[in-house]
C-alpha cells in the first residue's frame, strides 16, 4: 500500500472519528437541556390537578406525554430530513420492514414506552437529579449488549474513558441525590423503577439501532425509530388502557393539546430531543455504540448548568470535580487512534433478511 493511501484513509477514519465525537457531545448538550422542559412539564395542567396518591391516573398522565411528545419530535424530525431531502428515503425504508425497519421498531419499544416513559416516571415521581443519574448507567447496557450480541470491540482506553465519564457524572449527581431520594414516599419506588427502565431502555435501543445503521442513514432512522414508538402508542398501548380500565386517556390528551402552556414545555422538550437524538445516532455509525454512548453521557454536566441557569442555584464543589472527570474520561477516549475507532466490529454489518 503507497504512502499516499495510507494517509488517505488516515484521513478519513480521523475525520470520522473527530465528526463522531462532535454529534455525540451534540447528543449530550441537548439531552442536558431536555430535563428542564421535562421536568417543568409536570407542573401545568392538566398533569399539576392529578392528586398525588392517585397513581393509575399519573401514570396515564405519563403515557399521554409521552405519545404527545413523541408525536412532537416527529414533526421536527420531518422538518430536518425534509429541508435535507430525505423524506422519500425515510418512506422506502419504513416499509422494508422485515429486513430492515423492524430493527428500528424494536429500538422504538425500548426508547419510548421504556426509557423515556421511565424517565418522564423519574421526574414526576422522584425528580430530575434522580432521573439523570440513573441513565447515566446505560453505556454500560448499551456496550454490553454491542459487544455481546455482534462483537462491537471495546478497546481497554476506551473502557477507560468510558469509566471516567460515567464516575464523573456519579460525583456530579451522587450528592444531590442523597438529598434529593425521599424513602418514607409510599409510591417513590415508582420513580426508581422509571430511572431503572430509562437506563436499559436507552442501552439497549442504542444496540438494536445499530444494527439497522450499517445499511441506513441516521436522519432516515431515527424518524423510522419515532414513527413506531407513535404507533405503539396511539394504535396499542393507549386504546388498550381506554378500553380495559376506565382511566380518562381521551379526556387527557384533550386538555393536554388544549392547555397552551403545557404544550410550550412539550415542545422545547421535542425540540430538544429530535436533536438530540439525531446527533446520537449519527454518532453511532462513526464511533460505535459503546463509544458514542459515553460521550454522549456528558449530559450530566449540561443538564446541571441548564437546571443552574433556570433556578439561579450556584453548582456544589462537586459539580467541578465532576466535571472534570467527565472532561477527562472524553478525552482518553478521543485520544485513541482513528484506526482503532474505526475498526469496531469482528463481523459485518446487518446482512439482508436478518
Amino acid at each position: 500500500m503507497s504512502n499516499a493511501l495510507e494517509l488517505a484513509i488516515h484521513r478519513h477514519h480521523a475525520r470520522n472519528q473527530r465528526w463522531g465525537f462532535m454529534w455525540a457531545l451534540w447528543t449530550a448538550v441537548l439531552w442536558g437541556a431536555w430535563y428542564v422542559p421535562g421536568t417543568a412539564l409536570w407542573y401545568e395542567q392538566p398533569f399539576s390537578l392529578i392528586a398525588a396518591d392517585d397513581q393509575s391516573l399519573r401514570l396515564a398522565a405519563t403515557a399521554v406525554m409521552t405519545w404527545i411528545h413523541a408525536i412532537t419530535v416527529m414533526l421536527f424530525l420531518l422538518l430536518w430530513n425534509g429541508v435535507l431531502g430525505k423524506v422519500r428515503d425515510y418512506g422506502r425504508t419504513m416499509v422494508r420492514f422485515r429486513k430492515i425497519s423492524k430493527w428500528y421498531a424494536l429500538a422504538s419499544l425500548f426508547g419510548g414506552p421504556m426509557a423515556i416513559f421511565g424517565s418522564y416516571m423519574a421526574m414526576g415521581y422522584v425528580g430530575p437529579v434522580f432521573a439523570a443519574i440513573t441513565s447515566l448507567f446505560y453505556p454500560v447496557v448499551g456496550a454490553v449488549i454491542a459487544t455481546l450480541w455482534y462483537k462491537e470491540k471495546i478497546s481497554r482506553q476506551a473502557a477507560i474513558g468510558m469509566s471516567i465519564i460515567i464516575l464523573g457524572g456519579m460525583v456530579i449527581y451522587g450528592p444531590g441525590l442523597l438529598g434529593e431520594m425521599d424513602l418514607s414516599g409510599s409510591h417513590a419506588w415508582l420513580g426508581y423503577v422509571g430511572g431503572i427502565m430509562s437506563a436499559i431502555g436507552w442501552g439497549a435501543e442504542g444496540a438494536v439501532a445499530a444494527r439497522a445503521m450499517d445499511v441506513t442513514d441516521p436522519d432516515v432512522g431515527i424518524q423510522c425509530r419515532f414513527s413506531f414508538e407513535i404507533l405503539f402508542w396511539g394504535l396499542l398501548i393507549l386504546p388498550l388502557l381506554a378500553i380495559f380500565t376506565d382511566l380518562p386517556i381521551g379526556s387527557l390528551i384533550l386538555s393536554t393539546v388544549t392547555e397552551s402552556r403545557a404544550m410550550l414545555w412539550i415542545f422545547l422538550a421535542a425540540a430538544c430531543h429530535a436533536y438530540c437524538y439525531t446527533a446520537f445516532y449519527k454518532s453511532f455509525s462513526l464511533i460505535g455504540v459503546g463509544r458514542g454512548e459515553a460521550v454522549g453521557n456528558l449530559y450530566a454536566v449540561f443538564a446541571l448548568i441548564f437546571i443552574a441557569a433556570f433556578t439561579l442555584q450556584l453548582p456544589q464543589w462537586y459539580f467541578l470535580v465532576g466535571l472534570a472527570l467527565t472532561v477527562l474520561g472524553s478525552f482518553v477516549m478521543f485520544g485513541e487512534s482513528a484506526e482503532s475507532v474505526a475498526q469496531l466490529r469482528e463481523v459485518g454489518p446487518v446482512e439482508e433478511g436478518t
